[in-house]
């Protein structure tokens, strides 16, 4: 399959990530049916059918598929991969946890290609200039070729296993929405208002409430999936709970709370300088905002 070309069906199509694949292989030239049990459409794009129980429909748009999106939650892509065990198709997921997925494969005897994807972005912002994580259950050309697609729309891709790809997203959204969440929580308890917290807030400050206002206002399932779901997300929040700690604990010192900082700044690695920069550019660009 090229960018230009093929035949996909993307499960769970009328959803925030199901639509995006769905405009980004059509605006590449692909013929795209959506799977979905909700909706319906009276020029029969969108197929009204369960992919753990697939009619007849269903089942042939399967077959004749060149590629099959799994756009849904993590317990419907594992109960439909018995209907998809005689395709020939590549099979994609966008599951936030692969693990799982990985050890189903395996197990079900399927002897086609599977790939894992995981956006490492809101669908509404679109994947030029960000990241995606691939995991290639089952490789093979056509993985390959479906990856050069996902390069033509603009996105970087970092290809791991199914591990390493739970382990770095524990620590990229696990901690990232954890930490946000805790900081709204703690600031409601802090008795402030927002308007007050607004007028005189400095740039760090108003930059975590833009992110609270983010993910706080986000789809709950999509949130709780990351908490619930990964393996290694037990232990990241409790990394979270125990660092909270050690901040505490340091307070009471100049010196322990300078050896806390050094620590800290250590996660960066040799990439402190260019991150620093880039910060002092947001907070350039939220300032440019307010005075407009």
């Amino acid at each position: 399959m090229t960018a230009a070309s093929g035949t996909a069906t993307v499960v769970g199509g009328l959803g925030a990530v199901g639509s995006m694949f769905v405009e980004l292989l059509r605006a590449g030239g692909s013929t795209v049916t959506v799977v979905d049990p909700a909706g319906s459409d009276p020029d029969g794009d969108v197929v009204v059918g369960d992919i753990t129980k697939p009619s007849d429909r269903v089942l042939a748009h399967v077959e004749s598929s060149s590629v099959i999106v799994l756009a849904v939650p993590e317990q419907v892509a594992l109960a439909a991969l018995p209907s998809l065990r005689t395709s020939g198709a590549l099979v994609v997921d966008t599951l936030s946890v692969k693990s799982r997925m990985d050890a189903a494969i395996a197990d079900a005897g399927r002897e086609g290609e599977f790939l894992g994807l995981n956006p490492m972005f809101r669908p509404s912002l679109g994947p030029r200039g960000r990241a995606v994580i691939a995991v290639p259950y089952v490789d093979g050309p056509q993985s390959a070729r479906f990856l050069d697609v996902v390069r033509s729309w603009g996105a970087s891709v970092a290809v791991m296993d199914a591990d390493r790809h739970d382990r770095l997203a524990a620590a990229t959204q696990v901690l990232t929405h954890a930490s946000v969440l805790a900081f709204g929580v703690a600031l409601a308890e802090l008795g402030v208002s927002a308007d007050e917290l607004l007028a005189v807030a400095p740039p760090p400050h108003r930059t975590l409430l833009a992110l609270l206002a983010r993910i706080a206002g986000g789809e709950p399932e999509v949130y709780w999936d990351v908490q619930a779901g990964n393996p290694h997300a037990g232990a990241t929040r409790k990394a979270l709970f125990d660092a909270t700690s050690q901040v505490d604990t340091a307070a009471e010192t100049l010196g322990d709370f300078t050896t806390l900082m050094k620590t800290a700044e250590a996660a960066l690695d040799d990439h402190s300088g260019e991150l620093n920069a880039e910060c002092q550019s947001l907070f350039d660009r939220i300032a440019e905002g307010h005075r407009e």
